[in-house]
């Protein structure tokens, strides 16, 4: 998607603060940050969201997780806790239509929020 904003991160067309990488995953900060850690995992494949996922691409979905457990890992949080988010279309809050996994921690994340 040429109009994408993390598929031109992907192809290296805009290049954020890579706090993680591998062949089918990136992962960096986010730039409005709600929490001391809030790092956004995308995968390097066009997904819009997550209603256009397909069978065959589970594994990556798994290797989103992984990621977020490294960097949970990294960051110093994976013992105290972090939550990890996907939002689906706007209503849920999807600004980017290209799927991403949001891993938020380095403070007490309460539900309900508030």
């Amino acid at each position: 998607m040429s109009d994408c904003l993390f598929c031109k991160m992907a192809a290296g067309e805009i290049k954020p603060d890579i706090v993680y990488e591998d062949a089918d995953v990136f992962a960096f900060r986010d730039i409005n940050p709600q929490a001391p850690t809030h790092v956004l995992v995308v995968p390097k494949t066009h997904i819009a969201t997550l209603n256009d996922l397909q069978p065959e691409q589970a594994a990556l979905i798994g290797k989103l997780y992984l990621a977020a457990r490294q960097i949970a890992e990294q960051d110093g949080i994976a013992e105290r806790g972090y939550r990890t988010v996907m939002n689906c279309n706007r209503e849920a809050g999807q600004t980017v239509f290209h799927i991403h996994l949001h891993v938020l921690g380095g403070r007490g994340m309460h539900w309900p929020p508030g």
